[in-house]
């Protein structure tokens, strides 16, 4: 197969640890006279295990920085699934309903949550280990990056409004948790190689373990394929990182991590249900209709996370965050979707490139106090977020060209203020949890080229919104680990940078467009019972008004909707059952056998 990328992640050429030393000190005691007894007083000893991924299939109430209580969430532990290869998202996230896999054979992913649009899951808050992953939050909400799964420990998911305390998008937050590295080994590695059809190849090396107080995990990935498609379905993926962990054991940690990821795909166009002049989908499913259109991705990221914790009531977590990612694509000229290429047009090509330069910060803060006899939690933070994004389109002279003549550029920026805070109180077996979340956001963006326009003006647009955004849910513990939650919040889809400045050649924006909201509503009851059975069964409901879309050449707000429907999920381990009815230890000795359901039932 022809070789796409040719890079090598920068770690890999220099990648230095630190090593700190640790001392430790006794306390001896002294003998009073000759013949009384030594009496020795020893220092009180705590003593900290590195934090595991939750059990699942639910988010504990309290985690970490985090309120889950209230809120109808998911944990997929992926070391309990068979070995996911390809980054199969149907086959990772088969026991999570409402979510949605939108199947594709690039390397590129999109989710859709309760029927809403699925494209790169541009409706949710996409993150990784609480970093938001997407290309811009919201001037380009696009996640055409996702974690390569064999660094994944767990994929939490917390559904629509409930998700308050992540970002405004109605979809809900989806959140990929990396492995840590190994605490009880001072070296391991770990290689997997995978073949398959046509000439599918995927490689992942690992090497991890803690050596004193530094922890280290570093990890190389590459896969490809041709794709089942006659032509251009090929693909090659290029992807490493470094995790470096400092005390993980005391109260006082810190966890740098930096990953690069390369990417590039063929687009072989799309198959019509009725072409006249190519074979239709029906009668030809690996028939390409572009030669020549081509995907790449590139993306750059450092974090740098630290926590304190300041008593038993108190703790701390501070996020930094921030890189380089670049989408550059080319598209032939000529035909439409489902046909190939033809006249004058078909000769040229349409190149664009998007850089996104961001950064972030994060603090957040929860603190357990008494009041009234019971123990309640608080937890606030905000998230700082800037990203500057230079977009440029050009015109190659040929349908493969990898470059052109400029036609369009524009400067684009955007900055984030978001101030949040969430309170859970218990009373008893209920527990109630307001929370409310100030939406801060400035954009703007500035034409300096565009050969489309003659007589009208550069766009030089800004904008400024500010939206705040309320929640609140609800659990009550009817029997023993059978719970009945609730939970209603407000969601915003902020305006795109495409809904501001159209692309298309003869696009206006309509002058009253405002933002999309949401109102979401869930209704349910869980369980897990006999430690071996858990089920969770609720009903939903989305209002989401004032949706943006094109009728003619006009951007505008094109309606309402309403999403409602039924989500049921069910898992049971027969040896866990089996061991409970016949005392015996299978589970321990053999792992588990776990049938599941995963419904969704969805009017929209």
């Amino acid at each position: 197969m022809k070789r796409l990328i040719s890079k090598v992640p920068v770690f890999l050429m220099f990648a230095a640890v630190p090593l700190f030393s640790m001392s430790a000190s006794a306390y001896e005691g002294t003998s009073e006279s000759s013949t009384s007894k030594t009496a020795d007083q020893m220092d009180v000893v705590e003593v900290k295990a590195p934090r595991k991924a939750s059990p699942g299939p639910f988010l504990p109430p309290v985690q970490g920085t985090r309120i889950n209580a209230g809120k109808k969430t998911s944990a997929v532990n992926l070391s309990d699934a068979p070995a996911v290869t390809n980054n199969n998202y149907r086959q990772a996230l088969a026991k999570t309903p409402g979510l949605l896999i939108s199947e594709e054979t690039t390397p590129l992913v999109s989710i859709g949550y309760r029927g809403l649009n699925p494209d790169r899951a541009q409706f949710m808050q996409v993150m990784k280990d609480g970093i938001p992953i997407t290309a811009d939050m919201f001037g380009y909400p696009e996640a055409y990056y996702t974690p390569h799964l064999q660094t994944v420990e767990e994929i939490e998911f917390i559904r629509g409004g409930s998700a308050l305390m992540y970002g405004p998008q109605p979809g809900g937050a989806l959140n990929y948790v990396t492995k840590s590295p190994a605490a009880d080994k001072k070296f391991e590695t770990h290689t997997e190689n995978v073949f398959g059809s046509d000439a599918y190849f995927s490689t992942y090396e690992a090497l991890t373990g803690t050596a004193g107080p530094v922890g280290y995990l570093g990890y190389f990935h590459e896969r490809q394929g041709d794709g089942f498609r006659k032509a251009n379905s090929d693909f090659e993926v290029i992807s490493g990182g470094l995790k470096v962990t400092l005390n993980q054991t005391s109260d006082s940690r810190l966890t740098l991590n930096y990953e690069e990821y390369h990417e590039e795909h063929g687009e072989p166009g799309g198959l019509s249900l009725a072409a006249a002049s190519n074979p239709t989908y029906e009668e030809d499913r690996a028939f390409s209709t572009r030669l020549y259109d081509r995907f790449r991705l590139e993306r750059y990221y450092a974090s740098l996370l630290y926590e304190k914790d300041f008593s038993d009531a108190t703790l701390f977590e501070g996020r930094i965050f921030g890189g380089h990612y670049r989408r550059w694509s080319k598209r032939q000229r000529g035909g439409g979707f489902g046909t190939v290429p033809s006249g004058g047009a078909a000769n040229s090509n349409d190149i664009q490139e998007q850089d996104f330069y961001n950064i972030g910060y994060e603090p957040r803060i929860r603190h357990d106090y008494e009041f009234l006899g019971e123990t309640h939690t608080l937890t606030a933070g905000a998230m700082n977020f800037f990203s500057s994004s230079p977009r440029v389109e050009s015109r190659g002279a040929s349908p493969s060209a990898d470059t052109g003549l400029e036609r369009k550029q524009s400067a684009r920026q955007m900055y984030y203020l978001s101030l949040f805070m969430e309170n859970l109180f218990r009373f008893g077996k209920l527990s109630v949890t307001p929370g409310v979340r100030f939406e801060q956001i400035w954009q703007s963006i500035q034409e300096k080229l565009n050969l489309d326009k003659t007589s009208v003006p550069y766009a030089d647009e800004k904008d400024f919104s500010f939206v705040p955004l309320m929640g609140i849910g609800a659990v009550y513990e009817v029997l023993r680990a059978v719970e009945v939650y609730a939970n209603i919040s407000q969601s915003y889809r902020p305006k795109a940078f495409a809904d501001a400045v159209p692309l298309g050649t003869n696009q206006v924006v309509s002058s009253d467009l405002e933002e999309g909201h949401g109102q979401q509503y869930d209704f349910g009851v869980r369980g897990r019972s006999w430690n071996f059975w858990t089920w969770d069964a609720d009903y939903f409901l989305l209002d989401f008004q004032s949706q943006t879309g094109t009728v003619g050449n006009s951007i505008q707000n094109v309606g309402d909707a309403r999403h409602h429907g039924i989500e049921f999920a069910s898992e049971a381990d027969l040896m866990g059952l089996w061991d409970r009815v016949k005392k015996t230890d299978f589970q321990t000795r053999f792992g588990s056998l776990s049938p599941f359901t995963s419904l969704t039932l969805l009017d929209a």
